[in-house]
């Protein structure tokens, strides 16, 4: 299934890919462009769209510019143990799509693909991760006892809290 190739709304999967997963999720989002692109486009509004259990904090001095090569260093907290995170915005193409790629932190690898869209109800997101776990078969194993749903999780999280930031209240 291409999940670009219909725009569908809340459409997700969890695959294989390379040695990694792949996490695709996508999400219509009843706003124009222009204005989906100006809230994804400011890194500080991720600390408002991550759930609180995380206790997510960019340490980078704000306002952070978002900009390819851009680096943001942020701070989170896993069952009370802090963990560091800094990434790399390794591709920046107003208003369709950027990436940011993490450099150091939890995963052995992190890429994370933010991709949109006009769409006739407003605007198409497409939320691309791919990453893999640390530490070989010990990695494997988290994967399935804690990550896939954490990062499920988390997403899942976002979707909710995207639909109450940005679309018009009925």
């Amino acid at each position: 299934m291409n999940l670009e190739a219909n725009l569908l709304d809340n459409q997700h999967r969890l695959s294989r890919h390379g040695d990694g997963w792949r996490l695709e999720r996508t999400q219509v989002i009843a706003r124009p462009l222009p204005e989906v692109w100006a809230f994804f486009e400011r890194p500080e509004n991720l600390e408002s769209i991550t759930p609180d259990f995380l206790r997510f904090h960019i340490l980078t001095p704000k306002p952070v510019p978002m900009h390819k090569d851009a680096w943001i260093q942020y701070r989170l907290s896993l069952h009370g143990i802090p963990v560091n995170w800094r990434t790399q915005i390794t591709r920046h193409e107003p208003p369709y799509a950027f990436v940011d790629e993490q450099k150091e932190g939890p995963f052995a690898r992190w890429v994370h693909l933010h991709e949109f869209r006009e769409h006739p109800e407003g605007t198409w997101m497409l939320d691309r991760v791919d990453y893999k776990e640390p530490m070989g078969v010990l990695g494997w194993v988290a994967h399935h006892v804690y990550t896939r749903r954490l990062v499920e999780r988390i997403f899942e999280y976002r979707r909710g809290v995207i639909r109450e930031r940005l679309e018009p209240q009925q």
